[in-house]
């Protein structure tokens, strides 16, 4: 009889710390951990500075977005998290979970895969998952920090992937005829476009923050799609996203008022791209 069991992901080699230099950041490596997000948070509160990066190679107990739970087999992803305590006003905060996706997107491009952003921060190829991102303010004894916490699909095989709307670096690999990088170079590419992201958004002032919009309304394949956005605690807006405002809100146009009327701003919610019939 043939094998149906879903195969284990090729494993890869182990993430090197002496490998994993990026100016400004501290990594750090763990084996195991229940959250890297948990992790750096305990270690902020405790006065970490800014630049500490957790890597773990098995994590058992992730969070994304809404509380969604998010695991992974062993060295087949690459999760992490990133100690941030930026400086900007507080009313520019919500940027920041927008400008890690689009930084995320824009590193696997670099490596040719196509990926783009959904709003507000979730990093998909041809309409499927790669990367969820979550990001959680902290409150310390030194002032708020932000944790980023990054969880991305590297080395997963199609049968092992959690839903039929996510992928993963190999998959996509393997249907484009890419070559799938290794977990260690990628982390250094993707911790080195965040944190020049982030320090032209932190030292740029408005002309950087229009730069950010600009850019993250190109990469985000949410705009001009029709939508479901389930809103918490009301009922569903379905809609045209139209665009983002410099809050970083989503807006869209109702369908019950389309060409006419304005948009609704979005800070939160969850979207879901309607496919044409």
């Amino acid at each position: 009889m043939p094998d149906t069991a879903p195969r284990r992901p090729p494993l890869d080699e182990p993430l090197d710390t002496t490998r994993l230099q990026v100016p400004g950041l501290s990594v750090e490596v763990v084996e195991e951990s229940p959250s890297t997000n948990a992790l750096v948070a305990g270690r902020a509160r405790e006065g970490a500075p800014e630049g500490l990066v957790v890597v773990t190679e098995h994590q058992t107990a992730g969070r994304g977005r809404l509380d969604r739970a998010w695991t992974t087999p062993a060295r087949s992803a690459l999760t992490f998290s990133l100690l941030l305590r930026p400086r900007v006003p507080a009313e520019q905060w919500p940027w920041l979970p927008l400008l890690t996706g689009h930084a995320v997107a824009g590193a696997l491009r670099s490596h040719a895969f196509p990926a783009g952003v959904k709003w507000p921060n979730d990093v998909l190829v041809d309409d499927r998952k790669v990367a969820g991102i979550l990001v959680e303010r902290v409150e310390t004894p030194t002032g708020p920090a932000a944790v980023l916490g990054i969880g991305l699909n590297v080395r997963l095989p199609a049968d092992l992937l959690p839903v039929p709307t996510a992928t993963s670096l190999l998959v996509e690999a393997e249907e484009r005829g890419v070559d799938l990088p290794a977990r260690g170079p990628l982390l250094v590419t993707l911790l080195e476009t965040l944190r020049a992201a982030y320090d032209d958004w932190q030292e740029g002032g408005d002309a950087a923050a229009d730069r950010l919009r600009a850019a993250y309304a190109d990469a985000c394949v949410t705009l001009g799609r029709q939508v479901r956005v389930e809103l918490p605690g009301a009922d569903a807006l379905v809609g045209t996203a139209v665009g983002v405002d410099r809050h970083g809100r989503l807006l869209v146009e109702p369908a019950e008022q389309a060409g006419g009327g304005a948009a609704v701003a979005l800070s939160a919610g969850d979207v879901v791209h309607v496919r044409p019939a």
